[in-house]
């Protein structure tokens, strides 16, 4: 997201990988999550490179529920923005380690605090703090339907010279100097219906994002693994194969030639992940075969029924019989 907001293009990434001690071939094969050490690196580049000392808004703006995968279709279908809020306090560590958020009622307000577990500098503290607010202002005003007029924001930074800008990216009150970094709500606010609310696929979606979390705690090393990740914080089966080379920064031929290194293909990894899926909806739920091609997005539910008994050598109904 960093890069795109920066219009970077391959060949310039290692600018953004200054300090970090990585190259861009090691990033886009390292299995493990990046320090926060070097995340605070990439960010303080981007700063510099950017040369907007208001792009931690910016950088807010893109990270729209769209942008965090399986964490955005547990806010899209959560019943309100109360609910949203607690799944991000679940998942969120996952996203970016030295971040914690702490949701507490006080009296009418749910107040949200955030803190950095990372000793930074005040433009690195001042831009990822934009970043995050705006952020929650996103998931917000989507679950809502409306700019959320009646939330207030503690920065702990002062003013910056930019501070007129502010209200073009946070409605509401915005407070500087403070002693923590925290937002609140009006609790009425926070429980809200959201128009989108769907009970039923709010719980597959929590299930399905703490699914993806216990599959990413496998080492599995190559393209096959990043491949994996990208498509478990996608909608199911809605990565298309030049999407997934261009967020490695690799062309669709390059992508091809590494998985066909690793005895895989794009083809194959798509299959594990969507039979795995589809298994797991069969066996656990009441769904209807027709709702879990819906769910998996299949045109229609015959595509989906091949699909399945190519996968499994029968058809879905009777995995489930056997399965119960």
């Amino acid at each position: 997201m960093i890069a795109r907001e920066l219009g970077l293009a391959a060949r310039q990434l290692p600018r953004l990988l200054r300090g970090t001690g990585l190259d861009v071939e090691q990033l886009l094969k390292e299995d493990s999550l990046l320090t926060a050490t070097q995340q605070i690196r990439i960010l303080r580049n981007a700063l510099a490179l950017s040369g907007k000392p208001e792009f931690g808004l910016r950088l807010g703006s893109r990270l729209t529920p769209a942008t965090h995968g399986v964490m955005g279709l547990v806010a899209y279908s959560s019943p309100d923005l109360l609910a949203a809020l607690q799944a991000f306090h679940t998942f969120l560590p996952t996203r970016a380690s030295f971040i914690q958020l702490h949701l507490q009622q006080v009296d009418d307000l749910l107040v949200c605090l955030a803190n950095f577990q990372v000793v930074v500098d005040e433009d690195v503290e001042r831009c990822l703090a934009e970043a995050v607010i705006k952020a929650f202002f996103e998931m917000g005003e989507f679950i809502v339907g409306r700019p959320l007029y009646e939330a207030e924001v503690y920065f702990r930074h002062p003013a910056p010279t930019y501070h007129d800008v502010y209200p073009d990216y946070l409605p509401g009150s915005i407070h500087f100097g403070c002693n923590q970094l925290k937002l609140t709500f009006p609790m009425q606010l926070c429980r809200i219906p959201n128009a989108s609310a769907n009970n039923e696929n709010y719980s597959l979606a929590f299930q399905q994002c703490e699914s993806m979390l216990a599959r990413l705690q496998n080492h599995e090393p190559g393209y096959q693994t990043l491949l994996k990740k990208m498509m478990l914080s996608h909608p199911a089966g809605t990565l298309c194969e030049e999407e997934a080379a261009g967020a490695l920064f690799i062309s669709k031929r390059t992508l091809s030639r590494k998985l066909k290194e690793e005895n895989s293909s794009f083809r194959k990894v798509r299959a594990e992940i969507l039979s795995r899926q589809a298994s797991a909806y069969l066996r656990d739920t009441q769904l209807s075969v027709e709702a879990i091609a819906s769910l998996l997005n299949y045109h229609d539910t015959a595509s989906f029924r091949r699909a399945f008994k190519r996968w499994f050598g029968v058809p879905p109904d009777q995995y489930r019989q056997r399965a119960d």
